[in-house]
């Protein structure tokens, strides 16, 4: 089973923002946004790590309990509502929509760990998103 890791960074948030997906110790997947926010940078990075996968069983681990709850709480309510919430707008609807579409069509569970604790392959997803931000490729 495959093991990916993911996480998102911008900064300033909201400034220039960064993903990375690592597997095996390896970065697989980076992607940059000129202005962007933490949070969407998390969820390009589980989206793209969704793409990746293309159907294969995996475990994604990240540190953002924020798109986990968007995922297997939040979302599929929004969408039985017609893709409102009681109040304001949906955040990131552009990434919310195909993400949980992906997720859905998924064998991978998203499991959360604690960010910044020390778990190599999480540190280098965080290292790995902070270059692709400054401009790294693969």
């Amino acid at each position: 089973m495959r093991i990916l890791y993911t996480d998102g960074s911008a900064s300033p948030n909201p400034g220039p923002g960064g993903f990375a997906v690592i597997e095996n110790g390896q970065p697989i997947a980076l992607g940059a946004e000129k202005e962007s926010t933490n949070i969407r940078m998390e969820g390009l990075a589980l989206k793209r790590a969704l793409e990746v996968l293309d159907g294969e069983t995996a475990e994604i681990r990240t540190d953002s309990q924020f798109w986990i709850n968007v995922l297997k709480k939040w979302a599929p309510g929004w969408r039985a509502k017609g893709w409102k919430k009681s109040k304001g707008e949906i955040a990131n609807l552009d990434i919310v929509q195909p993400l949980l579409a992906l997720f859905e069509e998924s064998n991978a569970e998203i499991i959360w760990l604690k960010g910044h604790d020390g778990e190599e392959f999480n540190e280098m997803a965080d290292e790995w998103a902070n270059r692709a931000r400054a401009g790294e490729k693969l």
